[in-house]
């Protein structure tokens, strides 16, 4: 069994989850909080696996309370946040203070899509409780750029998915401003994408911006999916751009990760490193044995580094991985590898 504690201000969203929660045998609803000093008192006597946080709440927000949590008592939190730009700011810090997932909080007019709420509630409990929770690494300065790096129309891109924000921040933040061009899908929700940009902007040499389609790619620039469309990369003539796609999601996610590396595939495999980080499901894993069998170099984080093995995982079971790398060395390994002989 799995034992959830939870969290939250308001009467009606802690009875509704408890409500949610309980209806799977695999898990145990023990008790709830409406304020982070009462949590604190029942993570102590009850001991929970799993704890579902509000962002804000009245006497101590959120972040300073998990902030708190994982210096002293670190655990798997899913945080559950308002979908705005500021709910998307506080849920991003709350990631890189070690929170393993977020979902919306749920809302009066759920009725039509309760039962989708939930599933997603449950499945995102069921991954909480089996995640990797570690100290989050201190990321370094910003790197001087390097000289000797074959640049000439190379090409990275990532996936990731749950634990992705952070795992591409720590990547992201060790590069040179001098660094190819980086195109990435990360599973996140619409109103989130621009933030987790900017986010990531402020972290890195490179500049980083939420690609808005038809983009010509350029040294040293990083180029994030939005959160409601596919991204993909187009050749034309001896460029390579950005196009957004506004079309169904595949593997459950748009964007989606497997759309990005099968147009990688189709038009620029040869001089791209394809890198699959941390995330739950198996998106990208066909799409990443796609643009290796066209030419690409393919990386994977290891499992040991993952918050969750799923994707990464999922490409290695399908032939598509020539090696995998702890998280802290994904970097320094790309560097390797652009390295003029």
């Amino acid at each position: 069994m799995i034992k959830v504690l939870v969290v939250d201000d308001s009467a009606l969203v802690r009875q509704l989850l408890t409500h949610m929660l309980s209806q799977a045998p695999d898990i145990e609803v023990v008790g709830s909080a409406e304020d982070p000093y009462e949590a604190r008192d029942k993570i102590k006597s009850l001991n929970p696996d799993v704890l579902t946080l509000d962002v804000e709440m009245p006497k101590m927000d959120g972040i300073a309370f998990l902030r708190n949590l994982m210096k002293l008592r670190p655990m798997p939190v899913v945080m559950i946040s308002t979908l705005t730009e500021k709910g998307a700011t506080i849920t991003l810090e709350a990631l890189s203070l070690g929170a393993v997932d977020y979902i919306a909080k749920p809302k009066n007019d759920l009725s039509n899509k309760l039962v989708e709420y939930q599933d997603e509630l449950l499945d995102k409990i069921r991954l909480a409780a089996r995640c990797r929770i570690r100290a989050t690494p201190i990321l370094p300065s910003q790197p001087e750029p390097q000289p000797g790096l074959k640049l000439k129309n190379r090409l990275i891109a990532i996936g990731a998915s749950t634990g992705g924000t952070e795992a591409i921040a720590q990547v992201v933040s060790q590069l040179p401003e001098n660094f190819p061009p980086i195109v990435i899908a990360q599973h996140i929700p619409a109103a989130f994408s621009a933030s987790f940009a900017r986010r990531l902007d402020s972290k890195s040499a490179m500049t980083v911006q939420e690609a808005n389609g038809n983009e010509m790619l350029k040294n040293g620039n990083v180029y994030v999916a939005p959160g409601d469309k596919h991204l993909v990369v187009v050749r034309r003539g001896a460029h390579l751009y950005t196009m957004l796609q506004d079309s169904e999601p595949v593997n459950r996610h748009k964007p989606s990760v497997e759309v990005l590396f099968n147009s990688i595939a189709d038009c620029a495999a040869k001089t791209t490193i394809g890198v699959m980080l941390t995330g739950m499901g198996k998106d990208g894993a066909d799409g990443m044995l796609n643009m290796m069998n066209q030419g690409a170099y393919t990386l994977a984080q290891d499992e040991a580094s993952s918050v969750v093995w799923g994707m990464p995982g999922a490409s290695v079971d399908v032939g598509a991985v020539q090696e995998q790398q702890p998280l802290s060395r994904i970097a320094s390994r790309l560097l390797e590898l652009l390295k003029v002989d």
